[in-house]
């Protein structure tokens, strides 16, 4: 049995979620670390966060045991948390760098909020995404139905989260969910490979993009024009752009943060 742990790679923070003989299920310690991540990718060296499992699945969601002792708390406590969890939601969707879901043998519950969440998903062939709540008589948080809305047909959503019907990692590529699909032993690596890929692009422009799409779900069209056109009047002065057009110009890769 191993615990959830946080590895520094240097440019990249690598997140294990451990736990494996309970299928990666959420815990404190995984809680802990994750914020942790998040808290050093404010550094500017940090380009991407990884998350992924160390067992051969990525995270079964909430302990059953745990939710059925929360039965004696009060609504207020039990909201409070929930927020827990939330907040961890939150944490990934405001981060100023990419983050990347590597997930190996499937996301459940909760666990696929959490790799909803991500920017991307690399998963393993065969994988699964399971919203089994209505099983045990509850209901979705984590905001898995309002990344459901946003990515797959609501007929899909309702049959994941009325009907408890699994899907497959290759189903959710084909509508886009899924960015890519390995080998149960080259998930990791290939998330690392995407890493690499974004190392070499600008930081800061990087994340004002990320910024524009999350928005883009939330505002109308008038508010994220207007997002657009200050993010380009801002970066058209600023280095990296300054950096990237004159390496077109001089049909050369960009070397960006130097």
């Amino acid at each position: 049995m191993s615990d959830p742990y946080l590895e520094d790679a240097g440019d990249r923070l690598i997140v294990w979620n451990g736990n494996a003989h309970m299928r990666g299920a959420l815990s404190p310690e995984l809680y802990a670390v994750i914020q942790d991540a998040f808290a050093k990718a404010q550094e500017p060296r940090i380009r991407a966060v990884v998350l992924t499992s160390t067992g051969g699945f990525f995270c079964a969601g909430g302990n059953l045991n745990v939710l059925i002792a929360r039965r004696d708390m009060a609504e207020d406590a039990r909201r409070g948390k929930i927020d827990e969890l939330h907040d961890l939601i939150r944490l990934i969707r405001s981060s100023p760098v990419p983050v990347i879901c590597a997930v190996k043998g499937g996301a459940a519950g909760a666990g696929a909020s959490i790799a909803l969440a991500c920017d991307m998903i690399v998963a393993e062939e065969g994988a699964k995404f399971t919203a089994s709540y209505v099983n045990a008589g509850l209901v979705p948080d984590g905001g898995l139905t309002a990344h459901l809305a946003r990515m797959v047909p609501r007929q899909l959503a309702m049959e994941m989260c009325v009907l408890a019907q699994p899907v497959t990692a290759e189903r959710m590529q084909a509508l886009g969910v899924v960015s890519q699909l390995s080998a149960a032993d080259d998930v990791v690596p290939a998330a690392l490979a995407i890493v690499d890929r974004i190392a070499k692009g600008p930081r800061v422009a990087q994340g004002r993009i990320r910024e524009m799409v999350a928005r883009a779900y939330d505002q109308d069209e008038a508010a994220q024009l207007d997002m657009e056109r200050d993010g380009m009047a801002w970066a058209a002065g600023a280095s990296e752009a300054a950096e990237g057009i004159a390496a077109f110009l001089e049909k050369r890769a960009p070397e960006f943060g130097k």
